[in-house]
């Protein structure tokens, strides 16, 4: 068991997401460290995915196309955008994803980019229809290791109250 021994008494602590009421609307969460994106990364999610694009499979195709390289897998990149966020934001504390909209890519994301994820709280409001859960909705920004924006994607989830009955 991990913890930290004081006057013969163990105390603990838990890494979770935040509960309802810690989060805050206009907040910033910075998620480090960022990720960066290795060959086996792109090949595994790809295939895996079932996704058989040339762009991401296929070297000396994508030499012929206008990035004249290999694009990361772009729901790879959505992705670990939104799974970078989870440590800090939702774990634990999330019950589920109600929704994703507004999902841009505007730059691509190439192997051995270092994607680095933010997210803002856009809005939230308790649940009218389920106590003791509330409504977070979350703006996440994808930047390169040269502070380009490669995606976003508004996520709309329902998380616990702290007091709330489980």
């Amino acid at each position: 068991m991990d913890g930290v021994q004081m006057d013969g008494m163990q105390r603990d602590i838990l890494q979770r997401g935040l509960w309802f009421e810690e989060f805050e609307v206009g907040v910033r969460y910075l998620h480090r460290p960022g990720r960066t994106v290795t060959e086996a990364d792109n090949v595994l999610f790809t295939t895996l995915t079932m996704n058989t694009q040339a762009l991401h499979l296929d070297a000396a195709f994508a030499a012929t196309q206008p990035f004249k390289q290999r694009l990361v897998n772009s729901m790879f990149t959505l992705s670990t955008l939104v799974g970078s966020s989870v440590a800090q934001l939702t774990q634990g504390t999330l019950v589920a994803n109600l929704g994703f909209s507004e999902i841009t890519f505007p730059a691509p994301l190439f192997l051995g980019d270092t994607l680095y994820s933010s997210s803002i709280v856009e809005e939230m409001r308790l649940s009218l229809s389920r106590p003791g859960q509330g409504i977070v909705v979350l703006r996440h920004v994808g930047r390169n290791q040269d502070d380009v924006i490669v995606a976003t994607a508004l996520r709309s989830t329902l998380v616990w109250c702290e007091k709330a009955d489980r």
